[in-house]
């Protein structure tokens, strides 16, 4: 199958009554039938508005129904889906809404004010049409669209932009097809399998894992429209998913929440695995959720430009590794040196990438691109690491996070895990701020479990002991959560802030 449309018409002839979105709130399942018929009276709409193929369609919309199918639907028409952030600044996305060419967003009642002002600074006709998160509401068509292609342009996701103006990775079909088969492939998913994913649909993650592969083998989805400790379990109970799919953020709440109920825990063992990616997942709460709930985590780990896709741990428990990021998945992976030097086994540098599932390119910046491309395909990842002597990844940091210190370089990393293990701990994450004499100190922010007592004091003792003085962190705040993007991935030059 060449095509996201392919994909879909395929379950919709093959398999149409089977299910393939369960949004819980409003009771409702979307079969691949309605999967397709919805995607197609979508296309009529753009059509009718005289949207051409390959322009953009963007939407803000918590996740459900409408989010799901208009996603989905866009790239099934030929055009090219751009998701708008539910959480980010008035400046981010009027850049996003200038930038990306958008000719239509959907938009949910509450945010459609708020959208309309800003597309009025876009100097250019944008058409905004107030949609129910959990009925798109579009008229029913039989009419098949004109044929796409494999390599036309199908996603437009632009970067968070925590270190500057945010960047916009185009996707084809081609690269969503290759990311999702790796995925499908990695997790041996098959139309037996439902996942439970409350990852927004403004996120890589929540696309291309917990949409697109599922969509790719056959399988169905339990999309809440957003994640809630209270209800996770739940959900779990009541509609039986045989793999989650999580950010670290989530398993450290669920391990700060209740426990499942007797039924739900029964439920728990239809589960095959977890998987956490999107961020680093700390050892200590790697280990604490599989001993607690009996859920085994599968940690992975993507970029926007990859369309999510980079490694993974191998399914068979007694092969993972835990504090890795996994194997390569569907990609060719190496260690390099700043100077492009191809490094060994052991050796730290900055993880590349190069295969099928790597975007396109930065829409409308060449020269973005070519920096950060190479010539032959390789793509510079930003993250460092290693590689061990049995093929697995070790992520590190981030080049742009590095504390150094005297000249020595500090992984904020290394800081959060050593917090972590203290027992009072939930989050924790460090960062470099100014020093006169060192040029950079180590400072961290920490949140409390909810239940448990702590001071600054005891906190910097417990560094003292497991990263000796250097590295302790010379200024300690406890708050009360964390700055996060919408996978959960802590926004670490935002927490200068809050000391």
């Amino acid at each position: 199958m060449r095509t996201l449309r392919d994909v879909i018409d395929h379950h919709a002839e093959v398999r149409p009554d089977a299910p393939f979105l369960i949004a819980p709130e409003p009771g409702v399942t979307i079969t691949y039938r309605d999967l397709r018929a919805t995607c197609r009276a979508l296309g009529a709409f753009v059509d009718s508005r005289g949207v051409g193929a390959g322009e953009i369609l963007s939407f803000m919309l918590p996740n459900g129904i409408a989010a799901a199918t208009i996603f989905l639907g866009t790239m099934y028409s030929g055009r090219v889906a751009c998701p708008l952030n539910l959480i980010a600044q008035d400046a981010l996305l009027e850049h996003v809404l200038a930038h990306s060419d958008a000719r239509i967003v959907f938009a949910a009642t509450e945010h459609v004010d708020r959208i309309e002002r800003l597309v009025a600074s876009c100097r250019r006709a944008v058409a905004v049409r107030t949609t129910d998160p959990d009925a798109p509401g579009f008229e029913a068509t039989s009419d098949a669209p004109p044929p796409i292609a494999h390599q036309s342009p199908a996603l437009l996701m632009y970067t968070s932009g925590t270190t500057g103006v945010p960047k916009g990775a185009l996707l084809s079909h081609a690269n969503l097809i290759h990311a999702a088969e790796a995925v499908v492939a990695g997790h041996a998913l098959t139309p037996d399998d439902r996942v439970l994913s409350s990852l927004p649909l403004y996120h890589v993650n929540g696309q291309c894992i917990a949409t697109v592969s599922p969509l790719l083998a056959g399988g169905s989805i339990v999309m809440p429209h957003r994640f809630g400790t209270s209800q996770w379990w739940t959900l779990v109970g009541d509609h039986r998913p045989t793999w989650l799919n999580m950010v670290p953020t989530i398993v450290s709440y669920l391990l700060n929440g209740p426990d499942p109920t007797v039924a739900q825990a029964a439920a728990c063992r239809r589960i095959r695995f977890a998987r956490s990616a999107s961020a680093p997942l700390p050892p200590e709460q790697h280990r604490a959720f599989e001993a607690r709930f009996g859920v085994s985590i599968i940690e992975a780990m993507g970029l926007t430009e990859s369309a999510s896709v980079a490694f993974a741990n191998p399914l068979d428990r007694a092969k993972r590794k835990v504090g890795s990021v996994g194997l390569p998945l569907g990609v060719e992976a190496r260690v390099v040196t700043r100077d492009g030097t191809v490094l060994g086994n052991g050796k730290r540098g900055e993880l590349q990438l190069r295969g099928g599932s790597v975007m396109m390119g930065y829409y409308k910046a060449p020269e973005l691109t070519a920096s950060t491309m190479t010539k032959d395909g390789w793509l510079a990842t930003g993250d460092l690491g290693y590689r061990d002597d049995d093929g697995f990844y070790f992520v590190t940091g981030r080049l742009k996070e590095l504390i150094i210190k005297g000249g020595e370089n500090i992984a904020p990393r290394e800081i959060d895990e050593a917090l972590l293990k203290h027992p009072a701990v939930l989050e924790a994450a460090a960062v470099g701020v100014a020093d006169p004499h060192y040029g950079q100190e180590v400072a961290a922010c920490v949140v409390l479990k909810s239940d448990v007592g702590c001071t600054e004091e005891a906190l910097r003792a417990h560094c003292l002991r497991e990263l000796g003085p250097y590295k302790t962190p010379k200024i300690l705040r406890l708050v009360a959560d964390l700055p996060k993007g919408p996978s959960g991935k802590v926004q670490r030059l935002k927490l200068v802030e809050l000391l």
